[in-house]
């Protein structure tokens, strides 16, 4: 295996060998000029995210700046809203569900080094994939660890550092990031309880 197929496979790998080095620096030419976009050019931005990215769904909005190591293990669903100064260290596939939103400054870091300095020295380092599920919120300055899963309609409070995987349904806090409780019934906005209104009018 090469230090690509290491890397894609959660291997110990070198980042800097076997074009490793040349495929970040191919997706930082498209962060450079996606970032320099002026606001008013839409379907730029949308071209050059498509390019970026293993996969783009309909009606993705990611505000500028954005940054990701490769781009293309990196998979959005649609709907997808992404604030401000986004990171995601793809060195293995993150996935993000339809209808997620992101606060500004959320950190989803697939890669990792070891934890002793003398293998640090080595330049070997890895990756674990992360899954945010459909429907999810991750609140502003939220950051996701290697291997992590969010769960359906989850959301992560603000500031969370989530380290160990969240089920569906659930309101998380902290740091570590722990389950508060279910989310219920009782958390739907008082103007869809109404009968006059419906869901699907929204």
């Amino acid at each position: 295996m090469n230090q690509k197929e290491r890397m894609l496979a959660g291997l110990p790998y070198r980042a800097s060998q076997d074009g490793l080095p040349q495929e970040q620096i191919e997706n930082k030419q498209k962060i450079y000029d996606y970032n320099h976009c002026r606001p008013n050019e839409t379907q730029k931005m949308k071209q050059l995210l498509g390019s970026m990215l293993g996969r783009c769904g309909q009606n993705v909005t990611v505000l500028p700046p954005f940054y990701c190591d490769y781009g293309k293990q990196i998979e959005m669903g649609d709907n997808v809203f992404i604030n401000y100064n986004c990171v995601i260290l793809d060195v293995c596939p993150v996935h993000i569900g339809d209808n997620t939103l992101f606060g500004p400054n959320v950190c989803l870091a697939a890669a990792g080094h070891p934890l002793h300095p003398l293998s640090r020295r080595s330049g070997y380092e890895y990756g674990a994939p992360i899954y945010i599920g459909k429907d999810v919120w991750l609140g502003a300055n939220v950051v996701v660890a290697p291997g992590v899963s969010v769960g359906d309609g989850s959301v992560i409070g603000a500031g969370s550092v989530v380290v160990k995987d969240i089920p569906a349904g659930v309101l998380a806090v902290g740091n570590p990031c722990r389950v508060l409780r279910a989310i219920t019934e009782e958390d739907r906005p008082f103007y869809f309880k109404k009968k006059r209104f419906d869901v699907s009018d929204y």
